[in-house]
Order: C-alpha cells, then structure tokens, then sequence
C-alpha cells in the first residue's frame, strides 16, 4: 500500500523529463571544441568537465531540479528551481566554452553540444509545465514570456556567452543580422498585412454568399498543397515578364527574384487561414442576436460592423495567429530566391557546412514564432475571458 501511494506521488512528465535528461547528460556531449567553424571537432561530456565549478555547480542544480520534477507537487516551487537550473545553464556553458577554448587561438570554435540542447528543451518543459499549472493570466504569461527573454537578453549583453562560435558568427555578421531581422519582419508582417486586408473581406463574401464558400475555400487549399519552393518557382516567371515589360513593376521593385514573389506566396499561403476562420466566426454568431439588431433598425452593414465582426473576432484572430506563425517560418525559404530574412544565414551555413551560421539564423526564427504565438494566445484568451 505505501509503495503503491508512493508510486503515485511522482510525476509522469516528470519521470519523461528526468530519464531524457539524465541520458542525454550522460552519453551526449555538452560542447563541441572544433579546430575551424568547419571541422567536425572534439566532443566534450560534463563527466570530463567535472573539474570545472561551474560543470560541479550545474550537476547539483540537476539533481535538484530532477528531484523537484519528480518529487514536488507545488507549481511555484518547481517553477523557481527550474529556473534557477536554466540560468546555471546557459552560465556554465558560457564559462566552460571560454574555459575550453584553446589559448590564442582566434579559429577555434565552441559549439553547444547534445547535452545542452537536451538539457534547454527538457527545463524549458517543466518550466511551461509548472506555467500551465499555475494557471496564469494571459496578461501574466505575456510578462513571463519578457521575463525569461530579458534573462536571455542579460546573458547575452554580458558577454558571458561571447566564446560560443553562433556568437563569433553573429560578431562578424552584426549589421547583416540587423539588416536581415528588418527583412523578415517586413516580409512576415507585411504579408500578413496584406492577406488580413485581402482575406477578411473575402470572408465575409464567403460566409454571405454560401453557394460561393466552397468554391473559394477549395481553390485557396489548393495553394497549401503548394510546395512552397515550388510555388517560388511559378512566381518567379510572371513576375520576370512583367518586370521586364513594364519599366513601372521594375521601379516598384516588382522583379523575378527577391522580396516581390516571396511577398506575393506568403500572402497567397496566409489567405487560408483568415478567410476559414473568417467564416467559422461569424458563423458562430448567434443568430438571435443579428435579429434583434435588426428589429432595432440597425442596417447590414451596422450589424456587421458593429455585431458580427466583434463577436467573431478571437476566432479571426486565431486564424491571424496560425497565419503569423506560418509566415515567420516560410519566410526563411524566400532567402532561396534572394528574399531576405534569416533563410539568409541558414543556407549560407548549409552550403559551407557551419552548422553554428545555420544556429544564427534558426534560432532567432524560432525565437520570434514562439513569442509571437504565446503573446497572441495571451490576447485571444484574454478577449475570450472577457466576455464570458
């Protein structure tokens, strides 16, 4: 009986998190010490970095948080302890990368291994575990979110990380960064833009026009059936012709390749989402609620603006919010055919084999995804809650 009760205290997920973290920080190593950006490297486990303080300091706050995961019921408490094993985390990686490097050496490069990677994913779990369980406000997760960024953000302007080779990539690539980070919010928002003023007029001629619905529904899912290579490649021959015929598209910067077709497939991939969930709104428009608008003499266009589209408005938002998401993602395959955007680094570290060059461009795309899914949900929920 006590063996079954004590059974049941542990933590599923937890047990999940513990084993994939103790396996990885067992037989994966923790950074890779490479000669060049390009060379294949020396692998290096935290047993063989069991010298270094930081290396002893991160393996206790393992067992600790490994303890907490399994043993712990409060969310607080789980919630501070992997935190605290996060920071540790990214500091021992920063001080054991500019351990390792060798002296003088201005080629070698310091590369996170298996182990941390493992080891971020398995803590940031139980950090969005004990998120979850804490129940917090929309406004509250949105806080989270900018606390754990601007904890990302101090380790980074300290300097602490400055060894890791995705930091000496970014150092001789700071203004390009730049450059590009403006080009893929450009492109991800401006698409964006553009299929909201597009797709939600679009909706609505759907949703009042049902005999129409179907038939526009079905030809904008056959554009998701698109690769979006391929689709780049359709666009590219229009738009060549077009510049090259008519000397206004060239001066509008309407061209075969670059920002123009990347541009125009975005949209085309985001018109989707909007326009389904557009419709799937207003559908859920109680329809009461038009009629008694009506009988108190408002016109189409007042019940519209002023019933329909508030009240279907969360669900709108979250066809905005797939859209968002999916375009900060495809924008990084527009760089292919000289769009922009961090795609930029990731094929540039593709074709010259610099996994650390792909990272600078991964990362941060990823970064922004998340953020802006969390900060959206956040917004959807928050307006959902509202009117409950």
């Amino acid at each position: 009986m006590e063996g079954a009760l004590a059974i049941r205290v542990l933590d599923r997920l937890g047990i999940v998190l513990v084993v994939a973290g103790a396996l990885a920080a067992g037989f994966l190593p923790f950074v890779i010490v490479k000669a060049n950006r390009i060379a294949s490297g020396k692998p290096a486990f935290l047993v063989q970095l069991i010298h270094e303080p930081a290396a002893i300091l991160l393996a206790v706050l393992l067992v600790i948080t490994a303890a907490a995961a399994l043993l712990v019921n409060s969310a607080g408490i789980r919630l501070v302890v992997a935190t605290i094993c996060l920071t540790a985390l990214i500091v021992a990686l920063g001080i054991i990368s500019t351990n390792v490097t060798p002296p003088g050496s201005a080629s070698a490069r310091i590369t996170p291994g298996g182990a941390f990677w493992v080891l971020l994913s398995v803590l940031g779990l139980l950090i969005s575990d004990a998120l979850v369980k804490l129940r917090l406000t929309p406004w509250m997760r949105i806080a989270a979110l900018a606390a754990y960024s601007a904890l990302l953000g101090a380790c980074l302007s300290s300097g602490l990380l400055d060894s890791l080779s995705i930091m000496k990539e970014f150092e001789t690539r700071a203004v390009q960064f730049r450059t590009e980070l403006v080009s893929h919010l450009m492109l991800a928002f401006g698409s964006l833009l553009i299929a909201i003023v597009i797709g939600l007029p679009l909706g609505i001629f759907c949703f009042r026009v049902p005999r129409m619905r179907g038939f526009v529904l079905k030809g904008l899912s056959l554009v998701q059936t698109i690769p979006s290579l391929a689709l780049f490649g359709i666009l590219m021959l229009p738009l060549g012709y077009l510049a090259t015929h008519v000397p206004l598209a060239a001066q509008l910067g309407i061209r075969g390749i670059g920002a123009a077709p990347a541009l125009i497939a975005l949209v085309l991939y985001s018109l989707l989402p909007i326009v389904a969930n557009t419709v799937v709104g207003l559908q859920g428009v109680d329809p009461a609620v038009r009629d008694a608008a009506a009988g108190m003499g408002l016109t189409d266009r007042q019940v519209l603006t002023g019933i329909d589209l508030p009240l279907a408005f969360p669900v709108i938002l979250t066809g905005i919010r797939i859209v968002l998401v999916q375009a900060i993602g495809l924008v990084t395959v527009a760089a292919l055919i000289g769009g922009g955007g961090f795609g930029i680094f990731i094929f540039q570290g593709l074709g010259q084999t610099a996994m650390d060059l792909v990272l600078l461009g991964a990362v941060p795309t990823v970064f922004l995804a998340f953020s802006s899914a969390v900060i959206l949900d956040a917004i959807i929920e928050s307006i959902q809650g509202e009117r409950a």
